[in-house]
């Protein structure tokens, strides 16, 4: 038997209440993800495949939102992954309260992902950016078993293609 890691946050799904807090926690973001307003934000999570937030203390304090492939999602790094893969889990975000970085939350985050999508075939996949640059993020979702497959440079940003291949289905479910 395998243990998990132990994670100072709670990750949960999305609840309508969040959205107060994880506005603000998204836009803190820029330029590592876009900008939204509520509406854009509500709508992303409507048609997400799942979106979870983790808490410590019971307050918010990150999220990662994930799309499945055929979605009708207008981003062109989204349409970019969809010309060349399928069956996939696209995380389109993830931020975490500045306060509480180094807390292991993005870990916590895509954990949880991979659990929630165990034993379902799906890749996972993302972007970061090269220009802007963001090391950090390419160092984290490296250390998470990400690996590239491509490139793409959008004239305002360039960024890197990641995947990672699907998690297997955990022997303790359905047990």
């Amino acid at each position: 038997m395998t243990s998990r890691p132990s994670f100072p946050a709670i990750v949960r799904p999305y609840r309508p209440g969040d959205l107060s807090t994880l506005l603000p926690l998204n836009n803190a973001a820029v330029p590592a993800v876009n900008e939204l307003t509520a509406e854009e934000l509500v709508d992303l999570v409507n048609s997400a495949l799942i979106c979870l937030v983790a808490e410590i203390d019971g307050q918010p304090a990150g999220f990662l939102l994930c799309l499945g492939d055929g979605d009708t999602y207008d981003s062109r790094n989204y349409r970019w992954l969809s010309e060349r893969l399928s069956n996939f889990a696209y995380t389109d975000r993830i931020a975490v309260d500045a306060q509480q970085r180094g807390r292991k939350i993005g870990e916590a985050l895509y954990d949880a992902l991979f659990r929630h999508l165990a034993g379902t075939g799906r890749c996972f996949v993302c972007e970061v950016n090269e220009r802007p640059p963001n090391p950090g993020s390419l160092k984290f979702h490296k250390r998470l078993g990400f690996e590239e497959i491509g490139n793409a440079d959008h004239g305002d940003k360039a960024v890197v293609y990641l995947k990672r291949p699907p998690q297997p289905a955990n022997p303790d479910q359905g047990a």
